[in-house]
């Protein structure tokens, strides 16, 4: 089974104003309303690619249980921990001459709550798949990600992790099955400056040095490369479209990794599907669909 943990998912209010004012009535010339949070973005395409797959994590409040909703709309299974205050985040992304972003705190969690978490990872089995993407909130330890990988090495999880600096660092120990900065979040990694591919194959082995089996580096519109648990470097260049969504791309990347290496658990057809699945959520309104997945796969060499 696969399993995601959005610890604080959000409602994202995206609306487009022409020309938006400071200071004005602005109105409004789209909008639309989407259950947010990196884990839950990787549970919904895994969902669209037909794998199944378990959304867990934190809600609270009406907004809380609008999101609950909304995911099990997409056909997602959940299992999300409902809190008794406060409430889950709703975060404005205004998209007009400039894009601008508002996002909210999110409910405090407890240590009753995290226990709750904790119970439910421990029915994790062997060869289960968890993926912990994102940021955490400051009423968590910041070590979150490191207790839940420590406490879960006897169940042989496959641990996928998707996360920016010093959360993504010190994981390593753990030898987590996939990690995936983009180029610049490497970069910041080893406080360097990136110019070449051949600096992104350097650092990326580095990271396979520190203890990650594979490494999957994004690079937006100049595509990907992969440095395998065998050492291999695989480079794709990413399909032909136009650029229309850039939130939720790199999860989507997660999602279809995971569906083309559970498809014949090989890591080539992992990181072909990733790179096929984020170009996908790039090039559409919303995120991947299958049968967008799959007429961008045959442009992935």
């Amino acid at each position: 089974m696969i399993y995601t943990i959005t610890f604080n998912p959000a409602l994202d209010y995206i609306v487009r104003v022409k020309d938006f004012k400071i200071g004005s009535v602005n109105r409004t010339s789209y909008e639309e309303i989407y259950p947010g949070g990196k884990g839950i973005n990787v549970s919904i395409v895994l969902n669209n690619l037909g794998v199944n797959n378990r959304a867990l994590g934190y809600v609270a409040g009406f907004t809380g249980r609008e999101i609950e909703r909304r995911v099990s709309e997409f056909g997602c299974e959940t299992d999300f921990i409902k809190l008794n205050e406060g409430m889950s985040r709703i975060n404005v992304k205004l998209k007009s001459g400039e894009e601008s972003e508002i996002n909210g705190m999110g409910p405090d969690i407890n240590n009753e709550a995290l226990n709750a978490l904790y119970e439910k990872l421990d029915k994790l089995k062997d060869e289960d798949i968890l993926v912990l993407a994102g940021s955490i909130p400051n009423t968590l330890p910041k070590d979150i990600y490191e207790n839940i990988m420590e406490r879960l090495q006897s169940h042989k999880v496959k641990f996928i992790v998707d996360a920016t600096g010093d959360l993504l660092l010190n994981v390593l120990k753990y030898k987590p099955f996939l990690i995936k900065p983009n180029h610049n979040e490497l970069a910041d990694l080893f406080k360097v400056e990136i110019k070449s591919e051949e600096e992104i194959i350097y650092y990326a082995k580095k990271l396979r040095e520190m203890g990650a089996e594979n490494v999957l580096i994004s690079m937006a519109g100049d595509g990907a490369i992969f440095v395998t648990s065998r050492g291999e470097v695989l480079k794709t260049r990413v399909p032909k479209g136009i650029l229309k969504n850039s939130v939720g791309a790199g999860d989507s990347m997660v999602a279809g990794f995971i569906a083309g290496y559970l498809n014949n658990f090989t890591l080539e057809d992992g990181f072909k599907m990733g790179v096929a699945t984020g170009s996908a959520s790039a090039f559409s309104d919303g995120l991947a669909t299958k049968e967008k997945v799959e007429e961008l796969l045959k442009e992935i060499i």
